[in-house]
């Protein structure tokens, strides 16, 4: 039972003894008696009035204090009661009570700040709670991951969803960094950490993309090394193509020299094959900036199509066609497009090699251009190559196709990705922004 309560029956039991005593007294024909048994009454009911304000009521005061406190109400004060013990502990209450408001309000700038960095931050963030779910991510991240609604993420691990990174990221040991290099030429460094909240460690992920970086000193070391290969190759092979030309022209005119001549032809074509093999790789560094026009993106598949059809043809692989029936209406090079579709197609009619199908597809929302074939496949290590400067799989290959794609791609600002899906359909997907 609480102290007012108390308070109140102790009330009762003595007015209740006073008025006995009184009743006793007005029957005694006492009047002294009489009067001195009122007088104790009246000081009585004074003295615990003035207990009830001293004691009682600051007990009640304070006790709304802590249902304030319970109630987490900052902003409400206590009120003084005129009693210096009393009043200077609701003093300290109020003092109190003021600093838990400013610490909320300071910790709810600080969160909020917090969250306005996160958002804003290029930096993807990914946090799990402690199921190893995702619990929340930022655009950035939500970006990266390339799955097209959040809800989609949230609540999930990161196995269940349908992105590349995430199938990168679920790997990484706590508090260790790794650089992930995907299907679509992005390059991250992932970075596995965690915090603690309310006593629980989270793990988090940070995602930095090093894309551009990374490209901008690949190609800076590449063209360097190409023009350097070039000058030397080019000026080694005009002498000796000149001197080989020479040659053949004296030993023509002797007689039993077509053994020699032969060989000298034969030389001098290796040495034109070899400058036209070296300007192949200079034509990489020489792409130039698109003149973007606006076109329909119907009509530029349809014309590569039929431009490609017949060595598919030769190959006994079909092309499908099934292209968005209002065509989507992009702003690219038209030349340099269609040197990229042709790679493209090559690239899958070499991958099937004989009977088989390409499937082309275009779409609008999101506007997307996407290449699917039946060949056989790309590998996980393989992919992790994907787009790397003269990386190939072919037997022979040089590795500049997917490099000219890539920068091609890039200087139209597309996104794009290449890998084997588990239907065994590899697609080549280029989205417009």
């Amino acid at each position: 039972m609480r102290i007012k309560g108390l308070f109140w029956i102790l009330t009762a039991l003595l007015l209740s003894v006073l008025a006995i005593i009184t009743y006793h007294a007005f029957y005694a024909e006492s009047s002294f008696m009489f009067f001195f048994v009122e007088g104790i009454v009246i000081l009585t009911i004074i003295y615990l009035f003035v207990f009830y304000s001293r004691i009682i009521k600051p007990l009640t005061i304070i006790g709304n204090g802590m249902d304030l406190l319970k109630e987490q109400d900052f902003s409400s004060r206590l009120s003084r009661v005129g009693q210096k013990e009393a009043d200077r502990i609701v003093d300290i209450f109020n003092k109190m009570m003021e600093q838990l408001k400013n610490e909320r309000l300071h910790l709810r700038e600080q969160n909020h700040f917090l969250d306005l960095l996160i958002n804003a931050s290029p930096m993807g963030v990914i946090m799990l709670n402690l199921d190893k779910e995702v619990l929340s991510v930022n655009p950035a991240a939500h970006k990266m991951l390339g799955v097209p609604s959040l809800p989609d993420i949230v609540g999930k691990r990161l196995s269940e969803l349908d992105s590349p990174l995430a199938a990168e990221l679920e790997p990484i040991p706590l508090y260790d960094s790794q650089t992930v290099r995907l299907n679509d030429a992005n390059i991250y460094k992932c970075t596995h950490s965690s915090f603690v909240d309310r006593g629980f460690h989270h793990s988090f992920y940070l995602v930095e993309m090093l894309t551009q970086e990374v490209f901008k000193a690949e190609k800076k070391a590449y063209e360097k090394v190409i023009r350097m290969i070039a000058h030397e190759v080019n000026n080694t092979t005009a002498g000796i193509t000149s001197t080989l030309d020479t040659l053949e022209a004296t030993f023509s005119e002797m007689q039993d020299t077509e053994d020699i001549c032969e060989v000298l032809r034969v030389s001098i074509e290796r040495c034109y094959s070899m400058s036209h093999f070296i300007t192949k790789f200079a034509d990489v560094v020489r792409i130039p900036e698109p003149q973007a026009k606006t076109q329909s993106l119907n009509a530029v598949v349809f014309s590569c199509k039929r431009f490609m059809e017949t060595i598919c043809l030769n190959r006994n692989i079909r092309i499908v066609m099934d292209l968005d029936p209002v065509s989507p209406i992009v702003n690219l090079d038209n030349s340099l497009f269609e040197q990229v579709l042709v790679n493209i197609i090559k690239n899958a009619s070499e991958s099937i090699d004989h009977d088989g199908e390409i499937y082309i597809r275009t779409s609008r929302n999101p506007v997307c251009l996407e290449i699917a074939d039946t060949g056989k496949g790309i590998d996980k290590e393989t992919e992790a190559k994907l787009f790397s400067p003269f990386f190939s799989t072919k037997r022979g290959g040089q590795g500049i196709g997917l490099i000219f794609i890539r920068e091609v791609l890039q200087k139209h600002n597309c996104s794009f990705s290449l890998r084997t899906y588990a239907d065994g359909l590899t697609r080549f997907r280029i989205l417009f922004e």
